[in-house]
C-alpha cells in the first residue's frame, strides 16, 4: 500500500522503517526536514508539505507529540483537513486527550473523511523488534482497509470498537497503569535502601517472582541502576500522560487519587531539570523525598 507519514521523532522514525520494512511505499514529511534522511536513504519518498502527505496514498499518519501538534496540523490552511479527499483516512498514533479525539473525529465527519485512532503501546525499541501493540478505534470498514498497515508497526493490535475515543481511553489508561506502576516501584527500592538493602536484591525479588513481566523488569532495571538516559519516554511526555489521565477521569466522573501521585513526582523530576530523562526518573524524586539523593 502507498501511505504518508508525518511526524519523524523517535517514535515516527521506528514506525516509517517498519512500514518500509513490511513493503508499502511511504511518503514522508516533518516539520524539520532533517528528520526524513535516515527514512529516504531507506527507499522513503521526501514530501515538502502536509498536503503532499494526505494525499500521497491510502491513508495519512500522524505520530506527533501533543493536542496541539495534531490539531495544528489537521486544521491549519493546507493541512490535512482541506487536503485529505473525501473518504480519506487519517490514521492519528499518538497519544491524545479524550477532547481532542473528539474533536478530531468531528472534524473528519464534517469533511466527508474517517479518522482511526491508533495509539501504540510500547517504546521505540520495542517498535523496532516487532513487539508492540496498537490499539485501534475507527469504522470497521476503514480498520480493515487499513490492517495492513497497522500490521506492519504492530505485533499485536486490539480493536476498540467503532469510535476513536474508545482507543485514546485505552491508552490513557494504559499509561495511567504503568505510570503508577513505576512510581510504587520507585517508593519500594527507596524503602528498601534505607534498610541498606542493595538494589539488585530489591530488583531480583520482584521479577524473579510476583512481577516477573517486561514493565517490572524493564523499569526496575533502570532504578536499580539509576540510569534515566538515553529516555525511551521522556519525563515530560510522561507528565502529559499524567494530565491526560487525570482529565479523561474528571470528564466522565471517574477518581484517580494514584494518578495524583504519579504527576507529582513528575513535576518534582521536571523541576529539578529532569524532563529530558526517561519517565522512570520518577523513581529519583522519590529518592530525593526520601532523603537518599
Amino acid at each position: 500500500m502507498k501511505v504518508g507519514f508525518i511526524g519523524l521523532g523517535r517514535m515516527g522514525q521506528v514506525m516509517a522503517r517498519r512500514l518500509l520494512d513490511g513493503g508499502h511505499e511511504v511518503g514522508v514529511y516533518n516539520r524539520s526536514p532533517d528528520k526524513l534522511k535516515p527514512l529516504t536513504d531507506h527507499g522513503a519518498k521526501a514530501l515538502t508539505s502536509i498536503k503532499a502527505a494526505a494525499t500521497f496514498g491510502d491513508a495519512v499518519f500522524t505520530m506527533l507529540s501533543d493536542d496541539p501538534a495534531v490539531t495544528g496540523v489537521v486544521e491549519q490552511a493546507g493541512g490535512i483537513r482541506e487536503s485529505l479527499p473525501r473518504g480519506g483516512i487519517h490514521i492519528c498514533c499518538g497519544t491524545h486527550s479524550v477532547a481532542a479525539i473528539q474533536k478530531l473525529t468531528e472534524i473528519h465527519a464534517g469533511a466527508g473523511q474517517v479518522l482511526i485512532a491508533s495509539p501504540v503501546l510500547g517504546r521505540p525499541e520495542v517498535v523496532t523488534a516487532g513487539a508492540a501493540t496498537m490499539v485501534v478505534g475507527g469504522a470497521s470498514g476503514s480498520v480493515e482497509h487499513c490492517r495492513p498497515l497497522i500490521a506492519a508497526i504492530a505485533g499485536r493490535v486490539v480493536d476498540a470498537g467503532d469510535e476513536p475515543v474508545s482507543a485514546a481511553a485505552i491508552k490513557i489508561a494504559n499509561n495511567f497503569v504503568l505510570g503508577c506502576a513505576i512510581e510504587a516501584l520507585g517508593e519500594g527500592f527507596s524503602l528498601t535502601r534505607k534498610f541498606g538493602v542493595k538494589p539488585e536484591t530489591f530488583y531480583a525479588v520482584l521479577t524473579e517472582g510476583l512481577f516477573n513481566c517486561w514493565a517490572y523488569k524493564a523499569y526496575g532495571k533502570f532504578i536499580a541502576d539509576e540510569k534515566y538516559l538515553p529516555a525511551g519516554q521522556r519525563a515530560v511526555n510522561g507528565l502529559k500522560d499524567a494530565n491526560l489521565a487525570l482529565a479523561a477521569g474528571e470528564a466522565v466522573g471517574v477518581p484517580l487519587p494514584s494518578g495524583n501521585v504519579w504527576r507529582d513526582r513528575l513535576v518534582g523530576a521536571v523541576a529539578h531539570g529532569e524532563g529530558e530523562h526517561d519517565w522512570a526518573v520518577m523513581a529519583k524524586d522519590q529518592a530525593r523525598a526520601s532523603g537518599l539523593a
